[in-house]
């Protein structure tokens, strides 16, 4: 094991302990077989038979046994496994099944890049990575982006963003987030509300304040601000960096908000919106299930249920197709909520 790796591993340590038995719908399979599973995907891809098989089996495990699968596939066979199943499906199932066979923080440096590459920057897609990862899953997607690209992760967005957005997105990826430590300190929950809603010279409001409070301070004390914010200034927050701040810097405060309040409804949210319209967002899609299928993404199915009046589920069979689809219900599960 490379140095990169065991810090990786040890990263993920503590994270991967509590992801089991969350709220995602991907849990560990059971009576895992990767011996078994390599043998029914290379009899698949021989005989070219139908790429449903290798959907259930990559589906039904979670990342660690998919990466043990990848490593067994690789000693029994010589190859890769990724790139054999390249040779076998293409289009959005083939993100769907290599964003999959991807370690999460290889997944998510992938999508970065992706976000930053070419003439236009996404930065919906920055601010919704940067705003959503522990503090952990930031440095671990640091480490990836920096091994896989040859460049740091600041590097790029410094290059691809302007201020005060690009200081917003630098914070967020530094992961200095406070946990919730389950106390309440009621004198820095005023002090932070009135730093937030103090006017400087020309009566401009600090950019820099806004992003040390907002991406250092913890969800569970955020939310307290941001209820005596509306208390004391008679506004929602919302409404004051509406007022306060322009463009990618707004949306960026915006989404940072919404994710704090309410994530799964921030993810549902932006589920809908890709699946919104005549054309589908498929890269927002694929990215939000596979990121969420071990985390949280029962919760953000009943978000979804109860905003919108309809399943996830349903959505998706709506708005897809073919094997495509198929990969993605299975990730998304059950059809109840």
């Amino acid at each position: 094991m490379t140095l990169t790796q065991e810090l990786l591993s040890s990263l993920h340590l503590a994270d991967k302990v509590s992801a089991w038995g969350t709220l995602g719908t991907i849990k560990p399979l059971k009576h895992f077989d990767p011996e078994g599973d390599v043998d029914r995907i290379t009899e698949t891809l021989v005989d070219k038979g139908n790429v449903q098989t290798i959907i259930d089996i990559v589906t039904n495990l979670n990342n660690d046994q998919r990466q043990e699968l990848a490593r067994e596939y690789k000693v029994v066979l010589q190859q890769d496994l990724v790139e054999d199943i390249k040779k076998a499906v293409s289009g959005d199932l083939e993100k769907v099944m290599v964003g999959l066979l991807k370690t999460p923080a290889a997944f998510d440096a992938q999508e970065l890049k992706l976000a930053m590459k070419g003439l236009g920057t996404n930065e919906e897609t920055l601010t919704e990575i940067l705003s959503t990862r522990s503090n952990d899953e930031l440095r671990e997607i640091q480490i990836c982006y920096r091994e896989e690209y040859k460049v740091e992760l600041e590097k790029d967005i410094t290059s691809d963003t302007k201020e005060p957005y690009t200081g917003l997105l630098l914070a967020l990826a530094k992961g200095k987030r406070e946990r919730d430590s389950g106390i309440i300190d009621y004198g820095l929950i005023e002090q932070d509300s009135k730093m937030l809603s103090e006017l400087g010279p020309k009566n401009t409001a600090n950019s820099a304040q806004w992003i040390t409070i907002l991406t250092e301070r913890s969800y569970g004390h955020l939310r307290k601000v941001f209820d005596h914010f509306k208390t004391s200034t008679t506004v929602e927050v919302e409404e004051w960096i509406k007022k306060n701040f322009k463009g990618d810097f707004q949306k960026g405060l915006l989404t940072l908000v919404a994710v704090i309040k309410d994530t799964p409804l921030y993810f549902a949210d932006r589920l809908c919106n890709a699946m919104k319209g005549l054309g589908t967002d498929d890269s927002t899609l694929i990215r939000i299930l596979i990121s969420r299928s071990e985390i949280d993404l029962l919760s953000i199915r009943a978000a979804f249920r109860r905003k919108y009046g309809k399943s996830l589920y349903s959505s998706i069979q709506s708005d897809t197709k073919g094997s495509y689809r198929s990969a993605l219900l299975l990730l998304c599960r059950a059809e109840d909520i």
